[in-house]
Formats: C-alpha cells, sequence, structure tokens
C-alpha cells in the first residue's frame, strides 16, 4: 500500500524536505536513552543556548559518538558485551543506541560533556546581523 503524502497539496511546493524532516521524527520514537531539554537564557552577551541531556549510565566516552549530518544531530551509543564476566542475574544489558535530533537552521553545537552517567550538549543560535539594505527603484516611461 503506498503512503499519500500529508504534504501533496498544490499549494504546498517546495515542503517535501518539511515532510521528509516529520518521517524521520515520527521513526525516531524509541524511549532509549531518556533525555531532556534544557532553555538557558542568555547572559552577558552571551545568546540563549539549549541544553540536551542524556542519561547514558554505563557508558563511556568512549563509547559515544556525537556527529552533525545534514542539519541532524545524531548521538550514538555502542557497548560491547564482557564475554569475560559470568553473571548470576543481568538486568543491565549492553545495547546500542541513536538519538536523532533535527536542528534548525543556523544551531551550533558548542560542546558536550560526559558527568556521572549524563551526557550534555550544548547548543545556540547565534544573534543574525541586523542588515539594512535600499533597493533603487527604477522609473520607466
Amino acid at each position: 500500500m503506498s503512503r499519500i503524502p500529508s504534504l501533496s497539496s498544490p499549494f504546498l511546493l517546495g515542503f517535501d524536505e518539511i515532510e521528509r524532516a516529520l518521517d524521520r521524527v515520527s521513526k525516531a520514537a524509541d524511549g532509549y536513552p531518556p533525555y531532556n531539554i534544557e532553555r538557558i537564557a542568555a547572559r552577558d552577551g552571551a545568546p540563549e543556548r539549549l541544553c540536551i541531556t542524556l542519561a547514558v549510565a554505563g557508558f563511556s566516552r568512549e563509547q559515544l559518538d556525537i556527529t552533525i549530518e545534514e542539519r541532524q544531530l545524531l548521538i550514538r551509543g555502542r557497548q560491547q558485551d564482557d564475554k569475560s564476566r559470568q553473571y548470576l542475574h543481568r538486568g543491565i544489558a549492553a545495547r546500542q543506541f541513536q538519538r536523532t535530533f533535527l536542528l534548525a537552521d543556523g544551531m551550533e553545537v558548542l560542546g558536550a560533556e560526559l558527568k556521572n552517567g549524563l551526557l550534555s550538549v550544548e547548543l545556540a543560535r547565534p544573534e543574525p546581523e541586523r542588515t539594512v539594505k535600499t533597493i533603487a527603484i527604477s522609473e520607466r516611461d
């Protein structure tokens, strides 16, 4: 069965990129790892920032990877099973994850920090330059 695009109206030409973004967001419904997104107010000349914090207990810095691909912030975690250990009970699984965040135009990743099992990624959108351009008006007879 083929899917009918939701933005197929003739009045919505050129919005197929938005539809693809909505598809990516709907496919990323897995709840692992849990995360918070915090808004940090602008102060001392610094722009307003966002902080994404993921609960990644059990992952080391070497097992985490943060990349930006085509306006998407990708955070991946890879753990390997330690075959030398013998578990009597295994409640903490070694698993992999990939969490994707779609970034708006102009968003920049400032840095990332791993502390106490929480991975924090700071983002900011610098204030755009305010420009005024005068357009010359030509006169025709």
